[in-house]
């Protein structure tokens, strides 16, 4: 029985260049994955791998995203931190000026000199007051004013906070208000440097009485100032090193999913050379040169 199917030189042909035409993209393939270093070079490669990728991406843009927040608050809470442990060492100035003052053998033109001294430690108190981030004051909250206080000592700003999420549902303050720093309008520190002024030149007998206790109160609210800004700050480090090894573990994961096996993918590129290279010879032989080849 003869049989149904005819091998002409034609489909001998057809099917050897398909084969090696096969054998080709494969090679190619396994070049650019190698020259890539990615195991995935479109989604039908590996759809699990693909939206696995996808998902790390996210997070990674995420952590990203978390460590800006995370440096623009430590930025933040940085020059407040600053700025108060200047208004203590004003304070400080202050508190000598008033209990040289207090001494009752100074004559009036050295009580005089000790006034103009405060008034010119109030004057850098409010320079303190009035430091800027990014062109915004830091202690004038939420407010678009362009200080937190006036020449006078009044207070431009509102209460509003001001805050930077750093981890996933974590947010923390990075701002501190004037009332909070520096005292409710009306009886801030500022108020009371100016009483301490005046009582220098006409009433030396309250510096003692009622003005170094009040100081002494103002100080100690800027001291706790500080001590929750040094917190916050500690916080957002703490949150921040977390997001990195977060940031580094998600990386990682996404290298072993996108991520070529080097000696495994360089093994299976020469082993397809050498099947291609063995190919392309066993072509030469089966295809042989015909007399119409010669006639063309």
């Amino acid at each position: 029985m003869s049989s149904a199917f005819r091998i002409t030189q034609r489909s001998l042909s057809t099917s050897t260049l398909a084969g090696l035409q096969a054998n080709l993209a494969r090679l190619q393939e396994t070049q650019a994955k190698l020259s890539s270093g990615r195991a995935i070079q479109r989604p039908s490669d590996s759809p699990t791998g693909t939206m696995a990728a996808l998902r790390l991406r996210t997070d990674l843009d995420r952590y990203t995203q978390l460590d800006r927040n995370a440096e623009d608050g430590k930025a933040r809470l940085g020059t407040a931190d600053n700025a108060l442990q200047d208004g203590l060492s004003v304070l400080r100035g202050v508190r000598d000026a008033v209990l040289q003052g207090a001494n009752g053998s100074m004559s009036q033109n050295d009580r005089e000199a000790l006034a103009s001294q405060v008034d010119g430690l109030r004057a850098s108190l409010l320079a303190v007051a009035n430091t800027k981030y990014l062109q915004q004051p830091i202690f004038a909250g939420t407010a678009g004013a362009t200080a937190a206080y006036d020449a006078a000592g009044a207070y431009q700003g509102d209460g509003g906070t001001v805050a930077r999420t750093i981890a996933p549902g974590v947010k923390v303050t990075v701002n501190a208000t004037g009332p909070e720093v520096f005292g409710p309008p009306g009886s801030d520190i500022f108020q009371v440097l100016t009483d301490i002024s005046n009582d220098l030149r006409t009433n030396p007998s309250n510096l003692t009485s009622t003005d170094l206790g009040r100081l002494d109160a103002g100080y100690l609210r800027m001291q706790n100032a500080l001590a929750t800004v040094g917190s916050r700050y500690h916080q957002i480090e703490i949150m921040q090193d977390r997001n990195k090894a977060n940031q580094l573990d998600s990386q990682n994961q996404l290298s072993e999913v996108e991520g070529v096996d080097l000696p495994a993918t360089t093994m299976d590129l020469q082993l397809q050379e050498v099947a291609y290279q063995a190919a392309l010879g066993a072509t030469a032989k089966v295809i042989q040169p015909s007399l119409v080849d010669f006639l063309r």
